[in-house]
């Protein structure tokens, strides 16, 4: 596989809104967030005023997310809440079958996703944010019961999102199925796919290393709140 430079994955957030997803940016000067409709993170780069950003940005939406390192918060804001992710990566296609049909999710399927995300995902996927790439779903009985897609999108990395399972379906193989369809997609397209998960989520991260994912990096995730 095609090796590129791995710099755009250190801050993934602010090389995604400055390569690819411009359009969705907003933007602070050295600091950007997605538009508040698209996704709740943004990231900075040394020497953005984040305290001026996020002051302004709190007026677009209620709970965001810097992706990296600590924010300079304004004085009259709670600190922020640290989470840590673990930001994986796959260089090669998976080697897993995929067994059930899978189907490209558009404008038509979008209650359907919605109502899938509102079990499970909620706070990070936006009205929106299914636009930023493409999504794939399984169907079962006319109800979609499994979904992932694409987030983050730099020149040469897309990121896997939204990985989900309705609880109704889980132990099926579908998230397995899933992440290898959209995986073997990205590779397609001539990118490099990765993914961040909650460094508590084991359960996915031990699915992921047997799929050939590799932990990259650590990553903070700092809330804020208004």
């Amino acid at each position: 596989m095609t090796s590129f430079d791995e710099t755009p994955l250190d801050n993934p957030v602010w090389y995604a809104l400055t390569e690819h997803q411009g359009h969705v940016a907003v933007d602070y000067g050295g600091v950007k967030f997605y538009h508040p409709d698209y996704a709740p993170f943004g990231a900075f780069i040394p020497g953005g005023h984040t305290s001026e950003a996020i002051e302004k940005h709190a007026q677009l939406i209620r709970d965001f997310f810097i992706v990296g390192d600590r924010p300079q918060m304004p004085e009259q804001f709670k600190a922020p809440v640290q989470y840590i992710g673990l930001q994986m990566i796959v260089y090669e296609n998976i080697d897993h079958p995929v067994t059930e049909t899978i189907i490209e999710l558009t404008d038509a399927n979008y209650d359907d996703l919605i109502r899938l995300i509102k079990l499970v995902y909620p706070e990070y996927f936006k009205s929106k944010t299914q636009k930023l790439g493409q999504y794939y779903g399984i169907y079962k009985g006319g109800q979609l019961v499994a979904a992932a897609g694409e987030r983050m999108q730099t020149h040469n990395f897309i990121e896997i999102s939204a990985i989900i399972t309705h609880p109704d379906y889980t132990g099926k193989s579908y998230a397995t199925q899933l992440i290898t369809h959209t995986a073997d997609r990205i590779f397609k397209k001539g990118k490099i796919p990765f993914l961040h998960v909650d460094e508590t989520n084991t359960n996915a991260i031990r699915l992921y290393l047997k799929l050939g994912f590799k932990t990259r990096r650590r990553f903070s995730f700092w809330k804020i709140s208004v």
